[in-house]
């Protein structure tokens, strides 16, 4: 069961990642020259990890206060936000 959870997890921050502004801003950084492309991929790993885990803190204590299904609604509406915002910016 856990790893189907993992599986689940994995393929979908991975899937919202890609072409993200994040991996481009990664990808800008590799297509330097005279920089390390280790050095790129390890800060830009760390960065995640951090993101990632501060993601896990935060969820972690809002649903101490706030019902899941409360927290999947405004998440939800965020998300919606923040493409109407990206539409009428573009």
């Amino acid at each position: 069961m856990e790893f189907k959870v993992f599986l689940t997890i994995f393929f979908t921050v991975f899937l919202a990642e890609l072409g993200d502004k994040t991996q481009l801003a990664t990808v800008l950084f590799a297509s330097e020259q005279n920089v390390s492309k280790w050095m790129v991929f390890l800060a830009a790993s760390a960065a995640l990890v951090v993101s990632a885990g501060l993601g896990v803190l935060v969820g972690d204590t809002l649903s101490h206060y706030i019902d899941e299904k409360v927290l999947n609604y405004i998440a939800g509406a965020l998300f919606i936000v923040i493409g109407l915002f990206t539409l009428y910016k573009a």
